[in-house]
This record gives structure tokens, sequence and C-alpha cells, in this order.
């Protein structure tokens, strides 16, 4: 079925491998352990504008996104746009309003913020929050592009889906454990041109085997019912609906994003609040470009495999690989192996390096402890490390035994009921001024996402048919902010004498 041997493909992820990890060995020189955690906040900001591209992207847009256009149902054809376009206010927001306020007071974990405002309970309530949805949100990523090398690969010398995860794992364990995020900046960029050029080049041959220029290529796509983007003739209880992904899109932006020490870390290593807030629009604007490229691309592959009479497979998921190794010349094969690899590993990285900083910082009080040395850090860090990537690997092999369906909706699925609680007290604590018994906090953000999932669970029951969707997150970050303002009293006035 691949046009491209097993061989060929070990010796492409090899060399890819032997660049990120020479990459590596370039920007952990002389790196300590605050350079892992902030890479000495002097990194480039149009670096990492185009390196969160290809973070936030990640091997589910490049896989599953262009899937699930044709397949109908949740995010059918192009109403996934309708939440690009809600991202951008979430962006808005957190360029305007919470980057600004890191900055102000110099974090390097953004729920350090949680400690100074409520109290060490909220802040490692945050802090669980985070990791809690960054193993998910990983391990489902990661999962996805597993099964693809597992099948174009692993499968052709007999190995078992465990050691693929666990080969995966251990490489990208091996490029981030001595630079971190100083690393990540780099290998984020080089995987997000990656990613774009595969993209780009599938679409060109597939407009070449179709006797289509771009001219012709954009008409197809624009005159297919594949390209329908929005969606106002539908009623609220449908989850395509305009208004409700517009505002799912803004607050899943400003939750993943803002409140996320993943994607926050790489900004806050810029080197002033004007260069992160420039890096953010950058970031906003060519996101929007790159998410119309690739529901572009999955709008062709179905128009393609209708024209070449390709069966479609079984899960969505799996339409691109099948299109691009099996039906396309070898240069597409290769570029979406790189593109495949890059998308897996610019979201998997990161997320290994800020999971490491969270708990590091959060749990074990890097910051604020001032008896350990260098050496002692380094060996907790490293520690922390290989810990979090042992719970990756555990996590990819348990949903590989499980139907998880398509990938994009089981992430935001995820991320409603993780980042409500953390959306809920971020924002009551920057719009209210008012005190908490820090002591309560834990079971308020407990108690929120359990009502929120029996509310999803028995909403055709209890609201007559009524589907959330991934508004579910509102709901989530309402009945928290309601539970904190419960516990919570009047700011102290006092009164000069």
């Amino acid at each position: 079925m691949y046009q491209l041997s097993p061989p060929t493909i070990a010796a492409i992820i090899i060399g890819y491998f032997l660049l990120l990890i020479g990459i590596s060995l370039w920007t952990s020189r002389g790196a300590n352990t605050h350079t892992f955690f902030t890479s000495d906040r002097n990194s480039s900001w149009i670096m990492v504008a185009i390196g969160m591209i290809g973070a936030s992207l990640s091997g589910v847009t490049f896989i599953s996104i262009p899937g699930k256009v044709g397949a109908g149902g949740y995010n059918q054809a192009f109403s996934y746009m309708q939440m690009v376009l809600g991202y951008l206010i979430g962006y808005a927001v957190i360029a305007t309003v919470l980057m600004p306020l890191y900055y102000r007071l110099g974090l390097v974990s953004i729920y350090e913020y949680l400690r100074d405002r409520f109290g060490a309970n909220a802040h490692r309530t945050g802090a669980f929050y985070f990791i809690l949805s960054r193993v998910v949100g990983a391990s489902l990523r990661l999962f996805l592009v597993a099964v693809v090398l597992q099948q174009i690969l692993m499968d052709g010398y007999g190995i078992p889906f465990p050691v693929t995860v666990l080969i995966t794992i251990a490489l990208i364990w091996v490029y981030t454990f001595s630079g971190g995020i100083k690393t990540i900046v780099v290998t984020d960029t080089l995987q997000t041109v990656c990613m774009l050029s595969a993209v780009t080049l599938t679409i060109y041959y597939i407009g070449d085997a179709m006797n289509l220029d771009v001219h012709g290529i954009i008409a197809t796509i624009r005159d297919s019912e594949l390209s329908k983007m929005w969606y106002t003739d539908i009623g609220w209880n449908d989850p395509n609906n305009l208004w409700k992904q517009l505002i799912s899109g803004a607050l899943i932006a400003l939750a993943m994003t803002g409140l996320d020490q993943d994607m926050m870390q790489k900004n806050l290593t810029c080197r002033s609040i004007s260069d992160a807030q420039k890096n953010m629009f950058t970031f906003s604007i060519v996101l929007v470009f790159a998410n119309l490229l690739f529901l572009s691309l999955g709008a062709l592959l179905y128009i393609y495999a209708d024209y070449a009479a390709v069966t479609l497979p079984e899960k969505s998921d799996q339409l691109y690989p099948l299109i691009a190794l099996g039906h396309m010349p070898p240069v597409v094969g290769v570029a979406f192996l790189l593109g495949l690899i890059a998308a897996a590993y610019s979201s998997a990285d990161s997320a290994l390096t800020s999971l490491t900083s969270s708990f590091c910082i959060d749990f074990l009080g890097f910051e604020q402890d001032g008896q350990r040395t260098e050496a002692k850090k380094k060996s907790l860090r490293l520690q922390v490390h290989i810990g979090f990537s042992i719970l990756l690997f555990l996590v990819v092999v348990v949903t590989n035994m499980l139907d998880a369906g398509a990938i994009i909706n089981e992430i935001f699925k995820a991320a409603s009921y993780t980042y409500g609680p953390l959306l809920g007290l971020f924002t009551f604590g920057i719009l209210t001024r008012r005190s908490i018994r820090d002591s309560l906090v834990i079971p308020i953000c407990i108690i929120s996402p359990i009502i929120c999932y029996l509310l999803v669970l028995y909403s055709d029951v209890l609201l007559g048919g009524f589907q959330f969707g991934s508004t579910i997150i509102a709901l989530n970050a309402l009945l928290t902010i309601l539970g904190l303002w419960s516990i919570s009293s009047p700011p102290q006035t006092t009164n000069d004498a």
C-alpha cells in the first residue's frame, strides 16, 4: 500500500532526530536549571511565534482536522474555522490582559500568580489541572501519530505498539532533557516549517494529479459542499452552531494557551512584554491561515478520493496518510512523514518540558528554595523529566486499548473539563479583589467538573436535547467562579487615623 519502504522511512526518522539532537547540543551549551525553565529570557519573538504555530497545530491538526472535513458530524466541512475565529478573541485577551500581568510579576510558572493572589492550595490546584490536562492532551496527540508510525514502519519489523511508543518518547527525552525550553523554541520553529511544507506539497500534487492549477484547486474546493464554513441556519442544540463555536473557541484559546504553562512558557522567554505581544499577534494571524490550509487539504483529500475511486478508510484520521503514502509521488510521502514526525514532537516535546517545569516550580518550589545547589536541582529535574516520560508512555498505551474515536473531539472534551477550573480561578482572581478561604479551593474545583459531566451525560433529559459541545468549558468556569464567590469575602479596608 505505501510507496516508501521501511528502511527508507527508518532512515528519514533517524536523520530527522540526529538534526534535533544536534540542535539540542548547540542550544544547551552552558545551560543550567534556570535556562531550562526560561531560556534566560532571550528568545527572538519571531522565532517563538513560528514555533507556537507548530505547537498549536500538532499531530491532531495535521491528521485529524483534514479527516473531519468530510466525515460529517462535529467539525464537519469548514465549520472548524468558526472556532478558529473565536480563538482570535481569546488571543487578544491573552496579549492585552494576561501577558502584561505575567511579565509584571516576573513569573516563571504562571500558576505562581494563584499563590500570590489566593494561597498555596489555589496555586497547586491550578498547577495540578494543568498537569492533568497536558498529560491527557499530549498523550492523545502522541497516540494519534504513534498509530500511523506503527502502520507504516513498525508493523513491517514485527515491533509491538508499546515499543513504538517507548522509542518515540525516549527520543523526545534525549533532545529535551538538557536545554529544555531553550531547545524547544528552536526545534518548534523547524517543526512548524516541516509541517506546513508537507501540507502545501500535498495540495500541489493532488491538484497536479487532477490537472488543476492553483486557481482550479481553489475553485474546486469553493464549489464543493465540503467548503461550507458558516453554520448560522442551525439551532443551539447543534454543536456546529456559529455562536457556540465562536464562544467556545475564545474560551478554549484563553484556557489552552493563556492559562497553559506549555504555551505561555515560550512567550515568557521573550526579551520584553512588547516582544511577547508582537509574537502573540503575529502567531494569531498566521494561525488562521494555517488552519484554513489544513481544512482546504481536507476537502481536497475527499474530492481526490472520489476522483480516483479511493475507498475511504474506516476512521477519518487515516485518510491523509492513506492518500499521501499510497497514492502520491514519493516526495509527498517523504514530506508527509517529516510533517507527521514534526507535528508529533512539536507538541510532545514542549509538553514534556513544561510538565517538568511546572512540577519543579509549583510542587518542588525550585524558585523559592535557596538551599538546593544547582547540582541537586539538576538531579531532581532529571528525575521529574523521566517520571513524566514514563507517565506519557503509560497513558498512550492505555489509550490504544480504548476506542477513542476522532482524537480532535476527545482533546476538546478533556480541555472543557480540566481547563474549566483554571479559567474560573484566573477570572475570579483578575476581575475581583475578594479574598477566599484557600482551604476550600480544592473541593470547589473538583465539584465543578463533576456537575458539568453529569449535565452533559443527562442533557437530553434535563435540557430538552440541548448539547453543550465545547461550550461546557464556559459552564465549568462559571460554576467554579460561583463556588469561589461563596467562599470569599470583600477585601479588607483600613481607616486612616
